[in-house]
């Protein structure tokens, strides 16, 4: 079986309830991290004779999109494993700090997509455009009539077809502890904002949306900042809460929500949250 390969050689491993990583998660080791693609994000429940290429796969599922320009669609998801950053909020560690899945064709990810009952399909992760195979998968899925959304970071060039690019870039703030993570939180300060890749990755998506998340009233003037100097519609930039329960999503609104709205950008909520609560498959 071809083993999935990755565009970085860094990449990590873990949605499922926040992540407490300053206290639970040490560094990964150097072997962690640049050792076989395979193990380093996942141990594979079977085995699949095949040279056709694959990529890293924690899950797959149908839910409804709870984010952004598609929030309420039926989607197929496809959450990619391995990630090259560490954010400290991530509510899914299972595909970035503790990497889980097994490696899946992507003649296998097309055809299920394709007999899902749905349209529309969704990557995402962990960071979909760290595994090599994604630009094969994302043009045939779109070959497939299938409408195809990337949910990235943004710091990878790759040249991908997709329908809606939903670009999430990463803020001051979202490192990891520099104390109990000081590799990480240097790896991931210096990855996470490459404007010039993520103008690329702009300009050659059919459609965008720019999608920040805010933990507090400190990351607003880097917002205004970056939807500048990125050169996006403000009507294009969704501002969404750290949030992973309603209560939470409540407080947050309460006070974001005014602010999203007089600088002109839209407010997004977490609505699977609302729908399913936090948890995986959703």
């Amino acid at each position: 079986m071809n083993e999935p390969e990755f565009l970085h050689e860094e990449r990590g491993t873990t949605r499922g309830m926040r992540l407490d990583v300053t206290a639970a998660t040490p560094d990964a080791t150097p072997a962690e991290v640049t050792g076989d693609p395979v193990q380093a994000v996942a141990t594979p429940a079977t085995t699949v004779e095949t040279s056709e290429p694959s990529i890293p796969v924690s899950e797959t599922f149908v839910s409804r999109q709870g984010e952004g320009k598609l929030t309420g669609q039926e989607s197929f998801f496809v959450r990619t494993s391995g990630c090259n950053l560490r954010c400290h909020f991530c509510d899914t560690p299972y595909a970035s700090w503790r990497p889980e899945g097994h490696p899946e064709p992507i003649g296998r990810l097309v055809e299920a997509a394709a007999a899902s009952g749905t349209r529309h399909v969704v990557l995402t992760g962990g960071e979909p455009l760290l595994p090599r195979g994604t630009p094969d998968l994302c043009g045939e899925l779109r070959r497939r009539g299938l409408h195809v959304t990337v949910e990235t970071a943004g710091t990878l060039d790759v040249p991908i077809e997709c329908d809606l690019l939903s670009l999430s870039p990463k803020l001051g703030g979202s490192a990891p502890d520099r104390e109990h993570h000081p590799r990480w939180h240097r790896l991931h300060q210096a990855r996470r904002m490459p404007l010039h890749t993520m103008r690329r990755l702009i300009a050659r998506a059919a459609d965008h949306q720019v999608k920040f998340v805010v933990e507090s009233e400190q990351d607003l003037p880097e917002i205004v900042s970056l939807v500048e100097r990125l050169g996006v519609d403000p009507d294009d930039v969704q501002i969404m809460p750290e949030a992973t329960t309603v209560a939470a999503l409540d407080a947050a609104a309460a006070w974001l929500m005014p602010w999203a709205e007089a600088a002109g950008y839209r407010y997004c909520d977490r609505m699977h949250i609302r729908w399913y609560g936090n948890r995986r498959g959703t």
